[in-house]
């Protein structure tokens, strides 16, 4: 067939769907790097943890690169011994979604978990939150980047800063510093306990 002559099966492409592709490419030959801090107080709180942890590594778009030791964690925000101890982690992946799409997958893991919210600082079989993204710096109501709170809470960068010494919390400066200024009290390195990459 020759290859000027024109196959009047095949439409043009719109131009609208060829930016649309384009901008798809340039996104995907570009991740960007995330931080989300995991956390479960309810259940078996590892299993849960490694869980959502290979639920994110599922997500098509998002790479879990790097994975922090077990922390165990006195509740925020509530009596103590109100409420069963944490464990946390915090995560690094390397993904092409745009926060808005890390927040809907994160809500995702955390109902498949049966993630109940009836009360603020309740206790929760999973909480899964967005950190940092790259160097976002958003105060969207519905995802404030970075996480509102995190420079005040050394169960989120102790974690952190374990997987990454060198990192950065946008707006606030080195991780190591704001830990340095933290109180760790009730924030104790579980070495007994260990969560992997995902296979």
């Amino acid at each position: 067939m020759n290859q000027t002559q024109s196959d009047p099966t095949v439409q043009p492409v719109p131009a609208s769907v060829v930016e649309t592709v384009d901008a798809a490419d340039v996104t995907l030959s570009n991740p960007k790097w995330a931080v989300i801090a995991l956390g479960a107080n309810l259940g078996n709180r590892l299993e849960t943890l490694q869980g959502a942890i290979d639920a994110l590594g599922d997500t098509p778009g998002l790479r879990v690169k790097a994975v922090s030791p077990v922390y165990e964690t006195e509740p925020w925000g509530v009596d103590p011994g109100s409420q069963p101890s944490y464990l946390n982690a915090v995560i690094a992946v390397r993904t092409t979604l745009p926060p808005s799409s890390l927040l809907e997958r994160g809500h995702a893991v955390e109902e498949a978990f049966h993630r109940v919210r009836d009360e603020r600082w309740g206790a929760r079989t999973l909480d899964v939150d967005i950190i940092a993204y790259a160097n976002a710096v958003s105060a969207d109501p519905v995802l404030t980047l970075p996480h509102p709170r995190a420079h005040l809470r050394a169960f989120v960068l102790a974690p952190w800063h374990d997987i990454d010494p060198e990192a950065q919390l946008p707006g606030h400066g080195p991780v190591a510093a704001l830990l340095a200024g933290l109180d760790r009290t009730g924030v104790t390195l579980r070495q007994d306990l260990e969560l992997h990459l995902p296979e």
